[in-house]
């Protein structure tokens, strides 16, 4: 509960005039899948994802304590199969049995981390915190919000908000067929801790003298990791349930416990495993059929200041949705076909609903693998000791002569040399007199741009 009100909290503060030095990212820096996949496909760890190593030490010494005690998402999976479940024991027991279909997650990783070895980083699909802060961030904080406008200055919308949330909802509700469903079936991020978990030094031991096989131990178990007969390593979550439970005190916590009680490794097959890494590595051309990446690029797909080059950022990008959260003016927005099936989800501008800030550089400070790069406004704007590189440009304006009032309409109009935000203006006007139809004369003032001004 705790750490799910703290990633709440941060989730909550990821605004413009919230932030105040918070570690908005601390649950994605902590993530190991996105440290390790990341550092595959962009061959270079982030600095900021080396707080990984806070959740990866403590795994090999006591297993899958992340996903039990401190992941958000885990959380409220657990507690919503927890309100609605009201089954009997024996019904809750028998849920709570290890099944085959609980192998899909370790197939799932194989298959990100191939493709993520070639250059495509897809985790962001299923990992748990993206999955969670980018439903949250995307579709329930501004669906909240929409009556209301408690959280937001101004109206918050997004392009595919309804798939985000159709999705994070269809996950939570699959909590009413299994509990955890997603953490036992699907969770790319348990499967790499339970394949860590194998290493652990302190686990749950059952005295085989006192079991007396009656399979209450199954009642709460989180895991579905048969406490009650051979433990199996790489599904039990350390929540400490089983002991709990056990009216005859066979279940303990301990050191080094015998190895001939456990299933230590995944009950994988390798020819289901080498079949999913198989079709991560197919993956990759074929998402590169359309030449989005490198050369046939889509006008729509306009990527935030400091983005790193369109190949390098879909080796970054884990779709987390930080940026786009805390973007003040609504501007960047998750893509759907724009960016190509590799570009799902990662962020880009529409001028249509927002404006880039010129001040503001709020999207590098809070992308935690540096697919935005940390700039200042300085370079930003190309001040001071960036002077001669110039500034970061987005993109460069043009007019449509057949709908712009004073070239289309002989109508007087300078509204976007009134808002053109550099200074000198990249917008300038050139007076000149026209005559109308009617025979009237009217002076207009039409806008030109200046490309080297532009940003």
């Amino acid at each position: 509960v705790f750490f799910f009100c703290l990633f709440m909290f941060l989730v909550f503060v990821t605004t413009f005039g919230r932030m105040k030095g918070y570690p908005v990212s601390l649950f994605l820096q902590i993530d190991p899948l996105i440290a390790i996949a990341s550092a595959i496909s962009s061959h270079a760890l982030y600095r900021e994802l080396i707080w990984s190593l806070v959740i990866i030490i403590p795994t090999l010494l006591l297993g899958r304590f992340f996903c039990g005690w401190v992941c958000p998402f885990g959380a409220l999976n657990q507690f919503i199969g927890w309100l609605f479940n009201v089954r009997p024991n024996r019904e809750r027991i028998e849920s709570n049995r290890y099944r085959p279909l609980f192998t899909i997650k370790y197939y799932v990783l194989a298959f990100t981390l191939v493709a993520a070895a070639f250059g495509s980083l897809q985790i962001g699909w299923l990992d748990p915190i993206c999955l969670l802060h980018r439903s949250i961030a995307i579709a329930v904080l501004p669906a909240i919000d929409m009556p209301t406008h408690w959280i937001y200055v101004r109206p918050h919308e997004h392009h595919w908000a309804w798939l985000i949330g159709f999705i994070f909802f269809t996950i939570v509700a699959l909590n009413l067929l299994i509990q955890r469903f997603f953490c036992r079936v699907l969770c790319p991020l348990g499967a790499l801790l339970g394949i860590l978990a194998r290493f652990s030094l302190w686990r749950i031991h059952r005295d085989e003298d006192k079991c007396v096989h009656c399979g209450l131990c199954l009642k709460s178990c989180e895991g579905a990791s048969d406490p009650h007969e051979q433990l199996r390593k790489s599904e039990c979550m350390v929540c400490f349930n089983c002991i709990e439970d056990c009216p005859h005190d066979a279940l303990n916590f301990k050191l080094m416990p015998p190895v001939e009680g456990e299933v230590t490794n995944p009950d994988w097959t390798r020819r289901r495993l080498v079949l999913a890494g198989f079709t991560g590595l197919v993956f990759y051309p074929f998402a590169r059929l359309s030449a989005t990446v490198y050369k046939s690029f889509d006008k729509r797909v306009i990527r935030p200041p400091g983005a790193v080059p369109e190949p390098e950022f879909l080796a970054r990008c884990v779709k987390c949705g930080q940026c786009i959260r805390v973007c003040p003016t609504n501007v960047l927005q998750p893509a759907m076909y724009e960016a190509g099936i590799e570009g799902i989800f990662t962020p880009i501008m529409d001028m249509k609903l927002g404006y880039c800030e010129l001040n503001c550089t709020l999207c590098g400070q809070v992308c935690p693998t540096g697919a935005i790069q940390r700039i200042s406004i300085e370079q930003k704007l190309g001040l001071g000791e960036f002077a001669e590189e110039g500034p970061i440009r987005i993109g460069t304006a043009f007019y449509d002569r057949g709908r712009c009032l004073p070239w289309a309409m002989d109508i007087p109009c300078v509204v976007c040399q009134e808002v053109c935000p550099v200074s000198p203006k990249a917008i300038f006007t050139r007076d000149v007199e026209v005559t109308r139809r009617d025979g009237s004369v009217v002076k207009l003032q039409r806008p030109y741009v200046d490309p080297a001004r532009c940003v």
